[in-house]
């Protein structure tokens, strides 16, 4: 039985993982914490995945605390970087498959149309800088690795954009939101889809691929999309990113083209609104 480890298993996407997991019996499942398989202690990791020995490892643990990276810049090269370049030699030596999760944050955000794979790449803070640092640790220790991109992460698990425009919109009458940062929303329950397709797909092509729903809006209106999913009783207003200073610079554009991921492996893209609707309604329940 194909054995696939899971890194990051308590994260949203790790989460949404687990949740899919109970409908793909025929795969032997592994989730590891922290605890499990330590992505900040290198001379541990390797006796770790030695011991767990799966044949298919998803990397969804990541350094993601942005601003705080800005000064815990040794941690997040360690997790984002040194780890997979880790994961990417054991893999490669031992014949296991490596899907790695990266961002929309190796860029820049000059660009003014969708960015697809051969984008140039130009990361504008420490965790962008880090995690393309981890993707080219990836494909320099193991060719055959998958690469996957992917923007604004939200789930029913977790902290994320959504159960806090959730929140706010409830417990405030008024709320700003950026309205000058463009891309598109990822929910991490289609992005767990979409690893198991490639997985079970009879076809195996290495590279970075791009995944997020699909649509092109702001933070300002993915905000506005909450409010009128839930119903909720605020006044949201639009402000420029210099009024909301963060320690991190943020790409101000940074849509991912998503048609290389759809043709090679056949993975369905989602509208985000649809997405939205539906990870709303189980945020509900």
């Amino acid at each position: 039985m194909v054995k696939i480890l899971v890194t990051g298993a308590n994260g949203q996407l790790g989460s949404e993982l687990r949740v899919l997991s109970g409908g793909y019996a025929e795969y032997e499942w592994f989730f590891a914490d922290r605890s499990t398989v330590t992505l900040d202690d290198l001379s541990l990791l390797e006796k770790q995945l030695a011991l767990i020995n799966p044949d298919v490892i998803l990397n969804c643990g990541a350094y993601t605390a942005v601003d705080k990276a800005e000064s815990e810049t040794v941690l997040a090269n360690t997790i984002n970087n040194l780890a997979v370049g880790v994961l990417a030699r054991w893999s490669a030596a031992n014949n296991v498959k490596l899907i790695h999760i990266s961002t929309d944050y190796v860029f820049d955000g000059n660009s003014a149309t969708a960015l697809d794979e051969n984008a140039v790449t130009n990361p504008i803070n420490v965790y962008g800088k880090t995690k393309l640092s981890g993707e080219q640790s990836c494909l320099e220790n193991n060719p055959e690795a998958i690469i996957i991109r992917t923007s604004w992460v939200y789930s029913s698990f977790g902290n994320n954009f959504v159960k806090t425009m959730s929140r706010l919109m409830q417990e405030r009458e008024r709320l700003n939101v950026v309205e000058d940062q463009i891309g598109s929303p990822t929910y991490a329950g289609d992005l767990a889809k979409a690893i198991v397709v490639i997985i079970k797909h009879e076809n195996w092509k290495s590279g970075v691929y791009n995944f997020s729903n699909e649509g092109e809006i702001s933070w300002f209106e993915f905000a506005l999309a909450i409010q009128e999913i839930g119903g909720f009783d605020c006044e949201v207003s639009g402000i420029p990113s210099s009024a909301y200073p963060t320690p991190a610079k943020r790409p101000a554009y940074s849509l991912l083209d998503k048609s290389k991921i759809a043709a090679i492996f056949d993975v369905e893209v989602p509208h985000y609104k649809e997405s939205l609707r539906k990870c709303m309604e189980l945020m509900r329940e």
